[in-house]
């Protein structure tokens, strides 16, 4: 989860008043945070994603206002037409169709401050870019730059400029192969014939979204006036970015000024800071939280958290939300910022009325018999989380992408799926192990999800067991051997054959049956083998990786 790190002074200043350092870690947790650790100048902390506003001192600020009760309900932050426009080029539609940008004006930049602003951008990439394939931001020196700017496609071989931390041009194309940013995200833009760019009206390159800006437009303690652009593959993403970066520079005493985005179907004036009104019910409050409330009691909560809140009668309440609170989709959200306002500390716990006897569910039985054998090899379990990502579980793994269960709203770009297969997720883990001692043997029971349109839900899980060996000299004969014992030990028969498969060595794979002596009825399948040297490249491992996967039918 991302973790931010500012000075007692920074924050005082943005509050306008001291605050007592004893007092500022009793209340951060309150606000949801997890107090990483602080000293007597700084205090580092962690977020949950699904708050990306919290991500710069300034956001952390704004919030602790209305605890403090210096400033409640809803922010205000006034917009300057800027008289300026970006064009979006047509083309683009089917690369990176979108883009919101805005100007701001006035900012005062120290070293920290400049550090600060960076480290915001980046983690913005990552909780809600998807890591630059779902949006990605460029902040540029304005004043280097004449308006209006075009948002174009341009022609990779033709098109060259200075890359940031460059001293000579580079064609769109060498960036990529050459630039280590360039290779980094080659990936998001290379398989198109052009390439996103943007231009200002005497054609100086300001980036090349998602990949990396221009050195003419760079930032430094100098600067006074910026140029923010925010680039991706969803609209509402993209927009509600340039909302939270607005904002935050907006609280830190900045003016922001409107830009017209003018695409072939429409022109729109961003950013929109227009909020957004929903209702709650007390009585679902009420039922939520476990405490009495009245319609003011909940008014006066939501104003502590920055909403704006007004009673309708005595059950329902009307609530503004503003633009940089892109995680509130659902009254349950408006509820919990009711606990929050109100104080978790306020919430006296009680112990339930309902007595039960606790006894291990009948569904995870099988699961022991399968950890021993598995211990008894010497293998150590992982426990993970069902949700990937399809960078490492379909390219990292040299496969191609399927249908899938998707997260609609994903809190952070490494968790936008249901996993399919357990694999990925051991090299992930050995991926951030390489440095313990080795072998490493690791395995996994758990649950894949996949989409079935004769099921009522749509979906089908289906149970494997996922086992995972590195060390210098491993190989096909040893994953074999492994899988041997594994089948004999469950009380079967294996049958295996020839498999091609993507993340494996071609002729050092194999496709497993097993079943009961004397029956046909499959009752254990999957495939072991070598990995390919590519998978294991791809996550940052320095030894063979030999592998198994195999699904269980109806075993128990």
């Amino acid at each position: 989860m991302p973790v931010i790190k500012f000075a007692y002074t920074d924050l005082e200043e943005l509050l306008g008043q001291p605050i007592d350092k004893n007092e500022l870690i009793g209340l951060l947790p309150m606000i949801g945070s997890d107090i990483e650790g602080y000293d007597d100048e700084e205090v580092k902390v962690e977020f949950f994603p699904n708050r990306p506003d919290y991500l710069s001192v300034e956001g952390v600020a704004r919030a602790l206002k209305g605890f403090l009760k210096i400033e409640e309900g809803l922010p205000e932050y006034p917009l300057e037409p800027s008289g300026t426009s970006i064009t979006i080029d047509p083309e683009l539609r089917n690369i990176r169709p979108y883009t919101a940008c805005c100007l701001v004006r006035d900012i005062h930049l120290t070293e920290d401050k400049l550090r600060q602003v960076m480290d915001f951008q980046e983690d913005l990439h990552w909780v809600l870019g998807r890591d630059r394939k779902k949006v990605a931001i460029g902040i540029h020196n304005l004043d280097v730059l004449k308006g209006p700017f075009r948002y174009l496609a341009a022609d990779p071989d033709e098109t060259s400029f200075v890359p940031l931390e460059m001293e000579e041009e580079m064609s769109l194309r060498e960036i990529l192969t050459e630039h280590k940013k360039g290779r980094s995200y080659a990936h998001l833009i290379d398989q198109h014939n052009r390439y996103p760019l943007i231009m200002d009206s005497e054609d100086n390159i300001l980036s090349m979204p998602p990949i990396i800006n221009g050195e003419l437009t760079k930032i430094t303690v100098d600067t006074k006036n910026l140029f923010v652009d925010v680039t991706g593959t969803d609209r509402q993403a993209v927009e509600r970015t340039l909302n939270i970066i607005a904002t935050s520079f907006a609280e830190d005493g900045a003016r922001i000024q409107t830009m017209e985005n003018i695409y072939q179907d429409g022109t729109f004036i961003r950013p929109d800071l227009t909020p957004k009104e929903r209702q709650v019910s007390v009585k679902n409050a009420e039922k939520i939280i476990g405490i009495p409330l009245t319609s003011a009691m909940v008014v006066e909560a939501l104003k502590k958290v920055r909403l704006d809140a007004e009673a309708i009668d005595e059950d329902k309440v009307k609530v503004l939300i503003p633009p940089y609170r892109v995680d509130i989709l659902h009254e349950v959200d408006l509820i919990e910022n009711v606990a929050i306002g109100y104080c978790f500390r306020k919430i006296q716990p009680e112990i339930p009325q309902v007595a039960t006897v606790a006894r291990e569910d009948p569904y995870h039985d099988f699961d022991q018999s399968i950890r021993e054998i598995m211990n008894g090899l010497g293998f150590a379990e992982v426990m993970s989380l069902m949700l990937t990502n399809e960078e490492n579980h379909y390219h990292k793994m040299r496969l191609p992408e399927t249908e899938r269960v998707e997260v609609a709203q994903p809190i952070s770009q490494d968790r936008t799926m249901i996993r399919q297969s357990l694999l990925n997720g051991l090299l992930e883990f050995l991926e951030d192990n390489k440095h313990e001692e080795l072998p490493q043997k690791i395995f996994e029971i758990g649950e894949t999800v996949f989409l079935d349109s004769e099921k009522e839900t749509g979906t089908v899980g289906v149970k494997k067991l996922a086992g995972m060996l590195t060390h210098s000299q491993a190989n096909f004969t040893e994953i074999k051997s492994i899988t041997d014992t594994l089948i004999s030990n469950l009380g079967l028969e294996i049958t295996i054959e020839d498999l091609e498969h993507p993340s494996f060595i071609q002729g050092r794979c194999a496709q497993l049956k097993a079943m009961k002596t004397g029956t046909s009825e499959v009752l254990v399948e999957g495939f072991f083998g070598e990995i390919n040297p590519e998978v294991i490249t791809n996550f940052e491992l320095e030894y063979p990786v030999v592998a198994l996967e195999v699904e269980f039918k109806s075993i128990n």
